[in-house]
């Protein structure tokens, strides 16, 4: 059935466009004989003109209904944590100290990976992180998770002013925490949708799957016409926190922190006028087939049997050539053509004919005018900029992120969004480029297009209260 529909869409298309070149000859014709023979042949094909118009009529309804439905990105709100769960870097340690779960080579590790990391004084983590010994309990998880999710819906349904009961698909991602009832059921429950909504969970998939979760809409919005689908992504810090002295799990401890956004999405043409974004194109690239990547960002328990996220020193090559093979396949969707020859003939020149040349990079910028870089951590950020030739404002978003709010997984790409309106930047037409990075391992992307001028500062914007500070504090920080 799909085969036959590519086969017959481009047929719809060469005939409209006959009829189109058809009337236009016609038009050309001296106007009296044309109303003269046109009255004649009415008079002699009455049955196949009808005949005619009916295939006509059917022919465009078809081809109507095989045109995929254009992807709205409504709003997005995202997690503003409460002031009581702020973690300067002296109660992080302090915490980490009086805990007397870490030794002390391990504790000065953490501070000097603290002081290298770009995260700066207000970022947040779960209120069980505050007792003394900390919680990381079921009970502990679980009420970080309805924290999170339940107040990025709430924030979002207040941004859009949409109904809970207009919910028609709810998709929400976390990791590391999948409970039963899963999560979307958590919210189901508390905000009482209804009994034919589509609900899914994804867990495991790492610090990308917000925009696997974007994807999973898409095709499901593809699928059932006129709905509304709502995408909330976070991750559990609570299960996350690595309770051992081994320095490749501890690094986690002291990037990963509180976060969350939830994603307004629409099939509906009447939404197009409150959409802020397009949906334009998402790519995703797994390299798990390779050992090397598969097993460079693993969760597992280490020789005492507690449980963490390794993390390999082999992981930032192992980024760039995901990213790479990732840039390559949405190059072709989204450069300008002059871009794409030029990267094909150097790939040529240094394939086939074997030039000592240096790859050509292509430029990016000539088609994306924002970019969202998962907030991984200051190396990941400064590694995307360099293989992107990225300027500093390219990357501010990415770098502010990390430092006012930290690693908040598959949040990071929202926050910097919403960095980037809280600024005034976005204007109609503006493409935005959300690169994410995650275990598996994984690189997606996704790209947007602006539908109209983002007004700065809004009220439930995460930013709205700390904007002014950026990027001046950055630079700051930088310099001490």
């Amino acid at each position: 059935m799909k085969a036959a529909r590519e086969l017959l869409q481009p047929s719809m298309q060469t005939l409209l466009s006959t009829l189109v070149g058809f009337f236009c000859l016609l038009l050309s014709l001296d106007v009296i004989s044309l109303k003269t023979a046109f009255k004649h042949w009415l008079a002699s094909h009455d049955l196949s003109i009808s005949l005619v118009m009916a295939c006509i009529v059917c022919l465009v309804f078809l081809f109507r209904l095989e045109t995929p439905a254009t992807i709205y990105v409504v709003d997005v709100a995202c997690f503003r944590p409460p002031d009581s769960w702020r973690a300067p870097h002296a109660t992080f340690l302090e915490h980490s100290k009086i805990s007397g779960i870490f030794d002390a080579d391990s504790l000065d590790f953490q501070r000097k990976i603290l002081e290298r990391s770009g995260l700066g004084e207000t970022t947040s983590f779960p209120r069980c992180f505050y007792q003394i010994p900390p919680s990381r309990d079921m009970a502990a998880a679980r009420e970080e998770a309805v924290t999170v999710l339940t107040s990025c819906m709430q924030r979002l349904l207040d941004v859009t002013g949409i109904s809970p009961k207009d919910i028609d698909i709810l998709i929400v991602n976390c990791s590391t925490f999948n409970p039963s009832p899963c999560l979307s059921s958590v919210l189901v429950n508390k905000f009482k949708l209804r009994s034919n909504t589509l609900t899914y969970n994804l867990g495991g998939m790492g610090c990308s799957a917000g925009v696997v979760a974007l994807d999973l809409a898409k095709f499901t919005l593809k699928v059932h016409r006129n709905a509304h689908a709502v995408v909330v992504s976070t991750e559990n810090i609570t299960q996350n926190w690595y309770w051992g002295n081994d320095k490749t799990m501890l690094v986690s401890n002291c990037l990963f922190r509180v976060g969350g956004a939830a994603i307004l999405l629409s099939n509906k043409a009447t939404d197009r006028r409150r959409a802020k974004y397009r949906l334009d194109h998402i790519v995703r690239t797994h390299h798990g087939a390779d050992d090397a990547a598969y097993h460079c960002a693993f969760q597992q328990e280490d020789e005492m049997g507690e449980q963490g996220v390794f993390l390999s020193k082999e992981l930032m090559r192992i980024a760039a050539d995901v990213l790479r093979i990732n840039t390559k396949k949405l190059g072709a969707l989204v450069l300008p053509y002059d871009e794409q020859l030029r990267f094909l003939g150097n790939y040529l020149l240094r394939a086939a004919f074997k030039a000592q040349i240096k790859a050509y990079i292509p430029d990016f910028k000539k088609a994306i005018k924002h970019f969202c870089i998962h907030s991984g951590g200051r190396a990941v950020i400064s590694a995307v900029e360099k293989g992107l030739t990225l300027s500093q404002e390219d990357v501010e978003p990415s770098r502010a992120t990390l430092h006012r709010f930290g690693n908040t997984s598959v949040s990071t790409i929202w926050y910097e969004l919403q960095y980037l309106e809280c600024k005034g930047r976005v204007k109609k037409g503006d493409k935005v480029w959300q690169i994410a990075f995650g275990s598996g391992f994984k690189c997606n992307s996704a790209v947007y297009t602006a539908l109209r001028h983002i007004r700065p500062c809004e009220p439930l914007n995460a930013w709205t209260d700390t904007i002014l500070e950026y990027p001046d504090v950055l630079y700051a920080a930088a310099n001490i």
